[in-house]
Parts: C-alpha cells; sequence; structure tokens
C-alpha cells in the first residue's frame, strides 16, 4: 500500500510542477471536468485531493500502528474533506467573482448623463454616463432637436448607430 500512496503524492507533486512551468500552454486541457454535472471536479480539487490522498497516506502507514483499511479509510476522508473545501472555499468564489467591466452602448438607454460638450439642435455633442463602477463618454444627439447645454443633465433614450439620443431633464424630474 505504501507505494501506491507514494504514487499518489508524486502524482499530484508532478501535477502541481507541470501547472506551474508549462501552465499557459496547458490553459483549457482540462475545460471537459467543468461540464454541467462536474463541475465540482476542477483539476485543481481533484489532484489537491489525490496529492494529500498519497501525503496523508504515508505518514500514517510510516508512522502509526494503523491497519492498512484505517490508513486508507481516513486518507480518504481526509483527502474528500480538503476537495471538498477547496472547492467551497475558493474554486467557487473565484468563479463567482469575475466580473468584466465591458458594457454594450444600448445599455446606456435609460441611463442618465451629463452633457460635457454642448449638443446643438442638429448636431453632435458628448455626454458622461456612469456606469458600473466607472464612467464612460459617448457621442451625443438631441433626441427632440432641441440644443442642451453643458452640464445639464440628460436620459438616453435611443442609441442609432453608436450616437446615444438624449433629453434634458430638470433638476425635479429626477
Amino acid at each position: 500500500m505504501l507505494e501506491l500512496y507514494w504514487g499518489f503524492l508524486i502524482t499530484g507533486a508532478l501535477f502541481a510542477l507541470v501547472t506551474v512551468l508549462f501552465g499557459d500552454l496547458l490553459d483549457g486541457m482540462f475545460d471537459f471536468l467543468s461540464a454541467d454535472t462536474l463541475h465540482w471536479l476542477q483539476p485543481m480539487v481533484l489532484f489537491s485531493a489525490i496529492t494529500l490522498l498519497g501525503g496523508i497516506g504515508v505518514l500514517l502507514t510510516k508512522y502509526t500502528v494503523l491497519g492498512p483499511a484505517l490508513v486508507l479509510m481516513l486518507s480518504l476522508l481526509a483527502a474528500v474533506s480538503s476537495a471538498v473545501l477547496i472547492f467551497f472555499l475558493y474554486v467557487k468564489p473565484m468563479k463567482n467573482s469575475e466580473n468584466s467591466v465591458a458594457f454594450s452602448i444600448h445599455d446606456l438607454v435609460g441611463r442618465v448623463g451629463e452633457v460635457t460638450v454642448p449638443i446643438p439642435a442638429s448636431g453632435c455633442g458628448e455626454v458622461l454616463v456612469r456606469i458600473g463602477g466607472g464612467v464612460t463618454n459617448q457621442i451625443a444627439e438631441s433626441f427632440d432637436g432641441t440644443p442642451i447645454e453643458a452640464g445639464r443633465q440628460v436620459v438616453t433614450v435611443e442609441v442609432k448607430d453608436g450616437t446615444l439620443f438624449v433629453s434634458g431633464l430638470d433638476s425635479n424630474e429626477l
């Protein structure tokens, strides 16, 4: 049994080494493990459990008088427990934390912004719109054909050809 535990320990250690050295080249190699039915079976979870199974098996076999069956059960229990902890405390939170600051220009419809470059009755100006954790400057035209001065609050009514069509807001309309 000791050879089996050493095999698990060495396999996990080699996988960690290969991942550190060739991680970028191997990126996506285990994507088949991310299927909906196996989303908990990530390589990090799987190989950390295998490494721990081998390491605890070696330690318990060499330094205790426990029988082989009990050593195997304790090693499996520790490996499964660590896999569950790693998945729920590291892998899942990291997956859920993936954000993007990207937005579609069509997401700006209905958003309130501020005119930074005056918008003439029939021409373009510029508005500053807050979206997500940042701001964006966009080319804008007057929706109803009236000029809008700089500093005025506006609302985006529609988007055509990458241009926001905005209408001015009074301070009591907010």
